[in-house]
């Protein structure tokens, strides 16, 4: 597969993901912008809006570039093996760790993983290595890595500090202009939220990804370097509920859904205090959830 032809798969799988926080009827960037955030040219972002509108995905006339639907998983293009972004890489995997209920001390056959997730055997390497920073794998005495798990003093230190970042995000957001794009996100997810909450019964598991969206989506008014490696401990541990007791997931994620809705309500009013008060009960909700898990996934 040729240089460019990758980059033209990497840049539409990376529209499409825009495409999916927007409302539809919603306009897209500009070009300059758009090529920014894809890091590409505009000749790519060109081709890239062709194949959208032809799709069907959004109506493209001079300057305006407006989402007629959201995209649909099956349109994202298939990589090469080995040009997989890190990004989805990491969601491939927490979403393996999330719907296989993968217990402490397993063993993680690098190669079959790699094989499973289509990327070259050291692009899972540098992946565990980055999860053994925050100590959430580790190697294996005679060689290969495993699964680690993690104590009630470590769950207890992150969701205070997830909190000090999440409250800090919340007052940042209220105050921002109406024409931020982070309003139109916030309708999409709304929707998205009352959709899933009509689906429940058999699409609980789906709200992992939700909920890392919607979580992302906050956070992301607040421009830290420092914070991005730890985003990959909380969508881990909170997201993808590695190592959550998960008999009641279904219930636990349907009170989840109309915490969400409670903030996304109070954040549109532009009313801080609710937004945080709102924001302070769900995340000590999952944190007091997470202990309990804790409790219950103890050895006897």
């Amino acid at each position: 597969m040729a240089r460019t032809d990758e980059r033209f798969r990497e840049a539409f799988n990376a529209m499409l993901d825009l495409c999916g926080t927007l409302s539809v009827g919603e306009q897209l960037p500009a070009e300059m912008p758009l090529a920014a955030h894809l890091d590409v040219s505009r000749t790519v972002v060109r081709s890239v809006l062709a194949r959208l509108h032809a799709k069907g995905i959004l109506r493209w006339e001079g300057r305006e570039k407006t989402l007629l639907r959201r995209p649909l998983p099956s349109e994202r293009l298939a990589l090469q093996a080995g040009q997989i972004t890190g990004e989805e890489l990491e969601r491939r995997f927490l979403d393996w760790i999330l719907r296989s209920d993968t217990p402490p001390g397993t063993a993680l056959n690098v190669t079959e993983l790699a094989r499973r997730f289509g990327v070259p055997a050291h692009g899972l390497q540098e992946l565990l290595a980055s999860f053994m920073r925050h100590g959430l794998v580790r190697r294996r005495p005679k060689g290969g890595w495993e699964l680690a798990s993690f104590t009630r003093d470590f769950a207890v230190e992150l969701s205070d500090f997830r909190l000090v970042l999440e409250l800090n995000a919340v007052t940042h957001l209220v105050a921002l202009p109406e024409d931020h794009p982070i309003w139109s996100q916030l309708s999409g997810l709304e929707a998205e939220h009352r959709q899933l909450a009509n689906e429940i019964d058999h699409r609980f598991h789906d709200f992992s990804l939700l909920d890392e969206r919607f979580h992302g989506a906050i956070g992301s008014v607040v421009q830290n370097r420092f914070v991005d490696e730890f985003q990959k401990v909380i969508a881990l541990i909170f997201h993808y509920h590695y190592q959550w007791d998960k008999k009641d997931e279904r219930e636990r994620n349907e009170a989840a859904i109309n915490e969400h809705l409670r903030l996304i309500d109070a954040l549109k009013r532009r009313n801080e205090t609710d937004a945080l008060a709102a924001a302070r009960d769900h995340l000590r909700s999952s944190k007091q959830t997470l202990l309990a898990s804790l409790r219950s996934n103890a050895p006897a």
